[in-house]
């Protein structure tokens, strides 16, 4: 029998270790969804080969169409008896946006006492080089302890997720032989609470849009013109204005076609579950919009969602420009449910949007692809040994729970491995991801590699 306690103290004392890498690999601008991100998407895989390489096991960068996989398996077999593990983690990240906003440098983390605990800010601090990073430390940990791995090991790190995985379907497809496994661990997912740990079992579906419209004229004089010609933003804002009604559903014919009413056990289940703690409560909700007859939990995990994410046109300049501009852009995302199709809402949507642009001017429609919902099997031995091994670790029962995010490498590998995936994650609503000032801390980072050995420990029990 392995000796748990050993690995646990290998981790304790090479947290220092750990945290120091951890910061380097945070330093690394690898944002996914900019030309200018390349380079740095292209150090971030070479740095994890050398890194998985030097903890046993054996690494390659492998090319797609977009921004490399980087692909690791464990050396030899291990018999028969022992589990094939697949672990999935991304290391790409969002775009910084604009960098005044953020109180700590996006690419510059450090260690700073705050609140009681040590804090490092940068982006891809929570989302995801510390979730990914939880699991390769457990993984040398085990290794350096036992004089080998917990199974065989494969370890899959995407560098497009941010950017919606567009290579990642035909990755997958041409690598099943060596993806192959008995189960898929995914980390990139959220805690309960601070101090209670849960595994995801249901996500929603998404797919992005960027819609263009145009103006029959150039840039125009807004004192000559202002009065008369086409306006791009005006008519793009009321467009996006019309999205919703007064009762917070999506106002676009045929959106919810496909969409089944939440049963009624599944709603008590969720009131239960919020009963006490809240997810939503960790944020202030004054001045957003629920779908009138849902709680909060309800509409961010079990009803369609349609949001925008940003609008560009005209003058983006510090000081003033009296333009009528040309052009109006706008980013939308859609967050699917159970019986949504991407492709389905998409062409929905772009006509809503095509029978409200006015004679003479034009619209362009941007996006591909998209990843429809999941709902994870709740039954299987893999998922219940995953949480014990994170009761074991906490001290308390590992919340079952659903969530309004969408990962598109749990329908791939759902899809084309056909294998249970279990979502596990260790972040919290407050490090603000996707935002400025993302942030970690230094025990989560501990606590989650920590929870990698319990759940090795625990799918070793199984027969």
């Amino acid at each position: 029998m392995p000796d748990i306690e050993r690995v646990l103290t290998e981790i304790e004392d090479n947290q220092d270790r750990a945290i120091g890498k951890l910061l380097k690999l945070i330093s690394i601008p690898s944002v996914s969804n900019e030309p200018s991100g390349r380079e740095g998407i292209l150090r971030t895989a070479e740095w994890l080969v050398r890194e998985l390489g030097a903890i046993g096991l054996s690494a390659r960068v492998v090319p797609t169409e977009g921004h490399p996989v980087v692909l690791a398996r464990s050396p030899g077999g291990s018999g028969a008896s022992r589990p094939r593990l697949l672990f999935y983690g991304h290391y790409d990240v969002q775009p910084v946006g604009d960098p005044a906003s953020w109180t700590h440098p996006p690419f510059a983390p450090k260690l700073i006492p705050q609140d009681g605990m040590t804090r490092f800010y940068g982006r891809g601090a929570s989302d995801s080089k510390s979730q990914l990073w939880t699991f390769i430390e457990a993984l040398r940990a085990w290794n350096a302890v036992e004089g080998e791995f917990p199974g065989e090991i494969v370890v899959m790190l995407e560098g497009e997720e941010e950017s919606g995985s567009p290579s990642l379907a035909a990755f997958v497809a041409a690598h099943k032989d060596e993806l192959a496994c008995d189960a898929a661990f995914i980390c990139d997912a959220e805690m309960w609470t601070a101090g209670q740990p849960a595994i995801t079992t249901q996500l929603k579906g998404l797919l992005h849009e960027r819609v263009t419209i145009s103006a029959p004229n150039p840039d125009l004089h807004s004192g000559h013109f202002g009065a008369v010609a086409a306006n791009p933003i005006r008519i793009l804002s009321g467009i996006l204005a019309g999205l919703h009604d007064e009762q917070g559903r999506v106002a676009i014919d045929g959106f919810y076609d496909d969409v089944k009413a939440l049963p009624a056990h599944v709603r008590a289940l969720w009131r239960d579950l919020v009963r006490e703690t809240d997810p939503a409560d960790a944020i202030d909700l004054s001045g957003g919009m629920t779908e009138a007859g849902y709680s909060p939990i309800e509409a961010m995990w079990g009803r369609p969602t349609v949001d925008i994410n940003g609008i560009t046109g005209g003058n983006q300049g510090p000081n003033e420009r009296s333009v009528l501009p040309g052009t109006a852009t706008a980013r939308i995302s859609f967050r699917l449910v159970a019986g949504q199709s991407p492709d389905k809402v998409r062409n929905t949507f772009r006509k809503h949007v095509g029978a409200r642009v006015p004679p003479g001017c034009t619209v362009e429609f941007t996006g591909t692809g998209g990843s429809t919902a999941v709902t994870l099997s709740q039954d299987s031995p893999f998922l219940k040994a995953t949480a014990r091994g994170l009761t074991a670790e906490w001290g308390t029962p590992t919340v079952l729970k659903g969530t309004g995010g969408a990962i598109p490498a749990v329908q791939q590998i759902d899809e084309l491995l056909g294998v249970a995936c279990i979502l596990v994650g260790f972040i919290l609503p407050g490090d603000a991801i996707h935002a400025p000032d993302e942030n970690y801390d230094t025990e989560r980072l501990r606590r989650g590699a920590r929870s990698w050995v319990r759940i090795f420990a625990e799918l070793g029990r199984l027969q």
